[in-house]
């Protein structure tokens, strides 16, 4: 525990958080961010000012965060932030903390659809993150961002509230999955859905993140299946459904897109060479039987 009562220099101060983050491949960048970031300076001013003092209350405060990240703890929940496409986003325990492999969807999608104006749906949105993306990209489209959780929502909020400019581009509603939209009233669904098995082992490291956006049943494919079985429903002719998904499920949305009437269907890798991303195109003689 830090004393209070006593200073202690940056580069002290670094070298015993990388030690006691050692653990972590990331152990002296987290370290140099909690520390930055409590002291309200970047890290290259941490590492051109070493002698510089911490006072002892900050110390403390700093030894506190740095007790919460060694036993796991998100250092985007310490920070209150993470960049995603790059946007610099607003991040509580109410989200997900914004992923890489996730910019796969954004590119997918983005890649599936020109730029002529579009209406997204974006399920789960959490953060915002993947609809705010998407609408810093395309500035003609709208998205409409949905979540079961009010307090994701209230940060979705916040972040578009930040980005102003794009934020203004999204409608947030508070909604499980399509239930609450109308016939072939979108031109795409997007969504990064609860795909982690119950006993995922795995599922240790997530501990920290809601359980709700995580966990989708025995298999992980409970939220997917349902998404997949109603979007024929919601979009329109033509329309495209585009979802995350483990890296080793892609066989199962391939399948269940195509049992849904779905074609162009796609699996997308991420940066590992997982499959991430799956996509098909609802066809327009689809739309015509269903209208029938």
């Amino acid at each position: 525990m830090a004393d209070s009562t006593v200073s202690i220099s940056v580069g002290q101060a670094r070298r015993d958080a990388h030690k006691l983050l050692a653990g972590s491949e990331t152990a002296q960048l987290d370290a140099d961010l909690l520390l930055g970031h409590t002291l309200g300076i970047t890290r290259t001013q941490l590492l051109t000012h070493p002698e510089r003092r911490i006072a002892g209350e900050t110390h403390v405060e700093f030894a506190a965060l740095l007790a919460r990240r060694s036993q796991g703890e998100p250092i985007a929940y310490l920070l209150g932030h993470k960049e995603f496409y790059g946007i610099d986003l607003r991040v509580t325990p109410a989200v997900l903390v914004p992923r890489g492999d996730t910019e796969v969807l954004i590119d997918t999608a983005l890649a599936r659809m020109n730029h002529a104006p579009r209406l997204v749906l974006d399920l789960g949105t959490g953060s915002g993150a993947v609809a705010l993306a998407l609408a810093d990209q395309r500035r003609d489209w709208r998205v409409i961002a949905t979540d079961t959780s009010a307090d994701a929502l209230i940060v979705a909020l916040e972040n578009c509230l930040r980005h102003d400019e794009i934020g203004m581009q999204l409608r947030l509603v508070q909604a499980r999955w399509t239930n609450c939209f109308a016939n072939a009233c979108v031109d795409a669904i997007v969504s990064n859905p609860p795909y982690v098995r119950r006993d995922d082992a795995a599922s240790h490291a997530l501990r920290f993140e809601p359980a709700g956006a995580l966990f989708a049943g025995d298999d992980g494919l409970e939220d997917i299946r349902f998404i997949i079985s109603d979007a024929p429903r919601v979009l329109r002719p033509g329309g495209w459904l585009l979802l995350e998904h483990g890296s080793d499920q892609g066989s199962n949305l391939r399948f269940l897109m195509a049992e849904a009437g779905f074609d162009m269907i796609e699996t997308l890798r991420d940066l590992a060479g997982h499959e991430r991303v799956t996509a098909g195109q609802l066809p327009l003689q689809m739309f015509v039987r269903r209208t029938q």
